[in-house]
């Protein structure tokens, strides 16, 4: 694809060679290495937070929350209610609007993002998921991403394709820096956020999740977000995933619808500042007897990876913790919803496994936990290439079951997309902007080359 001669033109320059292409790469390498750096300062935000709140280490949430005292947790979960308030009534004040979406701005506004309030509400979303909020803490480095690409395209004047490129890679290139995962979050930020995989889109959104990992590994470890063991694959578990993965599509296209009802009947008015008090401090009440509740997930999702949860815990945990996580995101908290449905997954598949294993035994639990977190994702996102990369970096996972995990996230992927054409990223998305969306998707892929 040939490209434009000015950095503000329409099309994107594919190689240094063309005239006004360095401007382009530069802005590219800036916005990676500014997202690097607000994704270790966010991530080290948190765990400041967690430490403070929770005590422990500030990593392992769920061990200290099983040890701390009932009051530490209606007293976390009511302050986190009253930071949410707080917060929302702050960020109103900075722009006008109800919230800042990505998936949104990158389709409808070529990318336009109000810098303060979103960077206010990446800042509160931290604090609360930190404070024990059921949200995921992607969100926040996902938003700065976000923020930087756009404020780095107004300095250099890009063009509207230019700059709606930009801003996807930076968001994906946020959550590569967070979780250390800069393949799956290069491939997050054209399948899920740009909506295409196109050739022309995949050097950039590479390279700035290669400089923002590269650079949050300065200061955020380099290994694994989850420590599995090495399962290997069986012909039990390949039948399974084919009987697995419809079910997964079939939940996440509840879970999906349930996202977009919380979001639509978010408080307005003077509801916004009593409602995530009330729901917070419901969410500390029920971490009592479940501390898993709390948080965004990670640590429960890890013991369904490593087969420790029980069956009666699983079952509980799998209704309490979306509906912990909607409620939340009902009640006006702002944070990500990526780690949650892996965490969803996780536990779906870990207690269909355990129910398969009646029939034909010796399959680990977590390994069905792993496959299912993979097709939760997936389905949820609408991305399945991205997703199966993502669970692979995020666990160190070996291809010897990478079968039955490509069986799972095919076959969820397929129902959900028949029957939901959103995603957990679309659903502040009128169902006119889902159509309008869709054509600008198809049309864009039936006249440009790849």
């Amino acid at each position: 694809m040939a490209g434009n001669p000015s950095p503000g033109g329409q099309m994107l320059p594919p190689i240094l060679a063309r005239r006004g292409a360095a401007g382009f790469w530069l802005v590219v390498v800036l916005t990676g290495a500014g997202t690097g750096l607000a994704a270790a300062a966010l991530t080290g935000l948190l765990e400041a937070v967690q430490q403070l709140v929770w005590g422990g280490n500030g990593l392992d949430v769920l061990q200290a929350a099983t040890h701390a005292p009932p009051w530490r947790h209606l007293a976390a979960l009511v302050g986190a209610g009253l930071m949410t308030a707080l917060g929302q009534v702050l960020l109103t004040r900075l722009s006008s609007g109800n919230g800042i979406d990505i998936t949104a701005a990158i389709w409808f506004q070529a990318g336009r993002l109000p810098a303060l309030r979103t960077l206010g509400s990446a800042m509160l979303s931290v604090i609360i998921v930190g404070m024990g909020a059921a949200l995921g803490r992607e969100g926040a480095p996902k938003q700065a991403g976000a923020v930087i690409a756009n404020v780095m395209s107004d300095r250099v004047h890009l063009s509207d394709e230019q700059r709606r490129l930009l801003v996807a890679c930076g968001a994906g290139a946020g959550m590569a820096a967070a979780y250390g995962v800069p393949l799956g979050g290069a491939l997050f930020s054209l399948e899920v956020l740009r909506g295409a995989l196109a050739l022309r889109f995949v050097l950039p959104s590479l390279l700035t999740a290669i400089v923002a990992t590269g650079v949050s590994w300065a200061f955020l470890p380099d290994m694994p977000t989850y420590v599995i063991p090495l399962y290997k694959g069986s012909m039990s578990s390949v039948a399974w995933a084919l009987v697995a993965g419809p079910i997964v599509g079939l939940v996440s296209v509840l879970y999906v619808r349930a996202v977009a009802w919380a979001d639509a009947h978010r408080p307005v008015g003077w509801r916004r500042v009593l409602a995530p008090i009330v729901v917070l401090g419901l969410l500390g009440a029920a971490s009592i007897p479940f501390p898993q509740l709390l948080g965004n997930g990670r640590d429960v999702a890890e013991l369904a990876f490593t087969g420790q949860l029980s069956p009666p815990l699983l079952g509980s945990l799998l209704l309490l913790r979306p509906l912990a996580t909607v409620l939340c995101l009902g009640s006006g908290a702002p944070g990500g919803l990526f780690t949650p449905s892996l965490a969803i997954g996780a536990m779906l598949g870990g207690l269909l496994g355990m129910a398969w294993s009646w029939l034909w035994p010796g399959v680990p639990p977590g390994s069905f936990a792993l496959a299912g977190s993979a097709a939760m994702l997936a389905a949820t996102t609408q991305g399945p290439i991205s997703a199966i990369v993502l669970v692979m970096e995020l666990t160190g996972f070996a291809r010897a079951e990478v079968l039955p995990l490509l069986l799972a996230v095919t076959t969820a992927t397929l129902v959900a997309r028949t029957i939901e054409p959103r995603s957990i990223y679309d659903a502040r998305l009128t169902d006119t902007q889902v159509r309008d969306r869709q054509r600008a998707r198809n049309r864009a892929m039936e006249e440009s080359p790849t």
